[in-house]
């Protein structure tokens, strides 16, 4: 079979879906069952609209902190540290293990540090100067 492989500026959410769903079951026959579990903890302003949040999984024993986004005018306020609490709580409660993050955020990297978090692998040398961070959290 001849395959033609192109490259693209990218997917639709429907296209990446697919890839997922297929990785997913792919990865369950190969791993076993990875009993992921959406979490989320979203913040929203006065009159209700969503401003901000943490969103991640539960899976495979781990909470995977994958976004966490808190307003400029809303920062320095303990708000992050609230919603890693509250993730990490319902993680536990979900029987995990631990949590792991990634952040390019030099602010970021400390409040996780702060939290608790170690630093596990680093990726230096983006653009501008930047690094990435990885970093996991034993309960």
């Amino acid at each position: 079979m001849d395959i033609d492989l192109k490259i693209t500026e990218g997917m639709t959410a429907d296209e990446e879906d697919f890839i997922l769903e297929r990785l997913m079951t792919h990865n369950a026959v190969t791993f076993g069952p990875g009993n992921r579990r959406e979490l989320a903890v979203p913040l929203h302003d006065e009159a209700g609209n969503l401003i901000g949040g943490l969103t991640g999984y539960t899976g495979r024993g781990w909470l995977y902190v994958s976004m966490l986004y808190i307003p400029d005018e809303l920062r320095g306020r303990g708000l992050a540290a609230r919603m890693l609490d509250m993730a990490e709580a319902e993680a536990k409660a979900r029987g995990a293990i631990g949590a792991y993050i990634d952040t390019m955020n030099p602010a970021a990297l400390k409040l996780y540090l702060k939290q608790g978090y170690i630093e596990i692998g680093t990726l230096k040398g983006l653009e501008g100067g930047h690094s990435v961070t990885w970093l996991e959290k034993r309960f």
